[in-house]
């Protein structure tokens, strides 16, 4: 029996364009997503980077690329919010059936966007019993640790909780621990399916 929801944030309620940085980072110049790029990556996505620093470490590789540019392109991944997801997960939250999670790998700069452009962000984090972004947590997916955590600080059983989120990686991570999962895929699939999509589980 289903006690916890565990949710990503992006492409399970918000739309990303997950191509979109690399992109517009390559309209400044050759750009590649290099193993070192990659790092600079993981590292500010688990707050071990200041904002100053990941651009000052983009900058250095597109030093035609002002900072305005920098941050522009980072977020251009972020897209809409449909406001049926949040109509969503707000009754669900009213229902008080299950313990609601969500566990998002962001970092400072998207957030910071999401804030100031999706209009009912607050509401929407207001449903969440806990709201973890790895920035804030220093812990990423697809790591272990990080479904340790949720699971220690919570006092969650693994198979009283499900985990969703349309990254494979991510899905097989929990999926080890016991978790229950579901990997969306955001083109094909929505997250308000869940209980008819998961119904052998709720």
């Amino acid at each position: 029996m289903i006690k916890t929801i565990i949710f990503d944030f992006g492409d399970v309620f918000i739309n990303l364009d997950k191509s979109a940085t690399l992109r517009e980072f390559s309209k400044f110049g050759t750009f590649e997503l290099t193993p070192r790029i990659q790092e600079i990556y993981d590292l500010y996505e688990v707050g071990q980077l200041t904002t100053t620093e990941f651009i000052t470490n983009i900058q250095k590789r597109l030093q035609v690329a002002t900072e305005t540019q920098i941050i522009n392109a980072w977020n251009a991944i972020l897209l809409d919010f449909p406001k049926h997801r949040l109509d969503f997960i707000r009754n669900l939250a009213l229902k008080r059936d299950y313990m609601l999670i969500l566990l998002s790998n962001t970092n400072e700069l998207h957030i910071d966007w999401i804030k100031k452009n999706i209009s009912f962000y607050n509401t929407f984090e207001s449903c969440f019993d806990a709201f973890y972004l790895s920035h804030e947590i220093h812990l990423r997916k697809p790591n272990a640790d990080i479904f340790e955590f949720v699971l220690n600080q919570h006092q969650l059983k693994a198979e009283e909780t499900i985990f969703i989120d349309d990254t494979i990686k991510n899905t097989d991570a929990a999926s080890q621990l016991g978790i229950h999962i579901w990997n969306n895929n955001p083109v094909t699939e929505d997250i308000t399916n869940l209980f008819i999509i998961k119904s052998d589980l709720f």
